[in-house]
Order: C-alpha cells, then structure tokens, then sequence
C-alpha cells in the first residue's frame, strides 16, 4: 500500500540512501509519479529484476537533507476519506502536498481544486 511506500521513502532518505527499489503496483507508480512532478523524489522508473516488477525511485535530497520531510495518512481501508472540491485546503502554507485518488487518477490537492475535482484523501507530505 501507499503508506509502506512513504514509509520506505522516508526511512531510506533519513539513511541516506539515494534510491531505493519497491514492489510494482499501478497505484504506488502513479503516487510515485506525482511525487516526481512535485519535486519530493528525483525520478521514478520500471525495472525488471529476475521476471519481477519494481519501482525505482532516486531521492531529492536538498542541502543533505531529505526533501521529504514527514507525512500524514488519512485514508485507511478501515476509514476511507473523501472530500469535494471545496474542502480542498492548503498543506502547511503551501509547503506540502495533499494527494487524493479522483476519478480523474492520482492527482495533488491544488490541481483537483483547479479542476474543481474532489474524491479520496490518501495523505499529505511536507
């Protein structure tokens, strides 16, 4: 699940490690992708490692320090989380980033509310 992610994400930058390989699933890639396109990791690819998908992702580290800083969960299979467009908020002053899973895909918390588009709250980043 995502939140084994950001935790491996986490722990790894903390460790100072600059990449690190995860277990392939659509959901984790797309998360993967986002987090790409906001500049908390460097790049993200596909691999193939003896007939097997991964994930590998290299960190964004600035000043020797992990980009990613900390995260909060907000949906859990137990709990599920939805908001609509206009709950939308900022993250930390605009520090952070929420994400959500819309019908739209995986997006961040300011383009769905560009889109005017609401859904699953999985989590913020900061």
């Amino acid at each position: 699940m995502y939140y084994d992610l950001l935790s491996k994400i986490k722990n790894a930058g903390q460790a100072g490690k600059t990449s690190i390989t995860f277990p392939l699933s659509k959901m984790d890639f797309e998360i993967a992708k986002v987090l790409t396109k906001s500049g908390y990791l460097k790049d993200v690819e596909k691999k193939v490692i003896n007939r097997r998908n991964f994930l590998e992702m290299k960190l964004a580290f600035h000043d020797n320090k992990p980009v990613l800083g900390s995260f909060k969960i907000f949906s859990r299979p137990g709990r599920r989380f939805y908001v609509s467009s206009f709950e939308l908020k900022q993250v930390k002053n605009g520090y952070g980033l929420g994400i959500l899973s819309t019908s739209k895909g995986i997006m961040d918390n300011r383009k769905a509310r560009k889109n005017k588009i609401g859904g699953e709250y999985l989590f913020e980043i900061w």
